[in-house]
């Protein structure tokens, strides 16, 4: 079941109005003496406006529904703001049955999607040599021990991500992906496209996201 905060946010809002207008259902009218004014009829507060649900998050809980055969634990999912840049925390990783914000953390984008090393993301590719990030829905798979320490391999689901496998798009440690790294340049460092976490989160969030689940990665105008 797809939940997150909006549905709870609405579920409240339309518990507490079917309590108002039940109470208000219930009271009984007092007669009124001859030649005083009507009272006003009793007002129910209006609900307060839903907030709307992130474009990416709702890119994300889509691509979940569509990719079920793989991401078979939706319990949990992780986005990727490429918008943002390299400096601020952009993957967050979503708590969708309890429709929270589990941690939030910087993450690298590939150096073919920013060939003059702007810390923005400028381009997208699938193409095997690119270097470059790839946008679309991905579906955690094995871990292995490679060349930056344990890593995890992604399978990509969509065409525009759908080489990750063939060219060993993974979670893996960096050390140019850290806070001070930041604060010294106004960026973190690039990868070859791969989503390159800090020493210090890589593993926790391999723990956190464990096989079969989704992560979303693009651009939102």
């Amino acid at each position: 079941m797809n939940m997150n905060r909006r549905h709870f946010v609405g579920a409240a809002i339309a518990m507490s109005a079917g309590a108002s207008t039940a109470l208000l259902a219930q009271s009984t009218p007092v007669p009124l003496r001859a030649g005083t004014p009507a009272p006003l009829p009793p007002t129910v507060p209006a609900a307060p406006a839903q907030a709307a649900m992130p474009p990416l998050l709702q890119k994300a809980l889509a691509a979940m529904d569509n990719h079920k055969t793989y991401i078979v634990n939706r319990d949990r999912l992780a986005l990727v703001d490429f918008s943002l840049p390299s400096a601020q925390p952009r993957m967050q990783l979503v708590d969708v049955a309890g429709g929270k914000i589990e941690k939030t953390l910087l993450v690298a984008h590939g150096k073919g999607s920013d060939l003059s090393n702007t810390g923005y993301v400028q381009q997208f590719s699938n193409m095997p040599g690119s270097d470059a990030s790839s946008q679309g829905a991905y579906c955690t798979y094995d871990r292995y021990y490679g060349k930056h320490g344990v890593s995890q391999r992604l399978i990509g689901l969509d065409p525009t991500n759908s080489a990750a496998l063939e060219r060993a798009i993974v979670i893996h440690a960096a050390s140019y992906v850290d806070p001070d790294v930041a604060s010294a340049h106004g960026r973190i460092g690039r990868s070859w496209g791969c989503f390159a976490l800090s020493d210090a989160e890589v593993q926790p969030t391999m723990d956190w996201l464990r096989e079969g689940r989704l992560i979303y990665a693009d651009k939102v105008a």
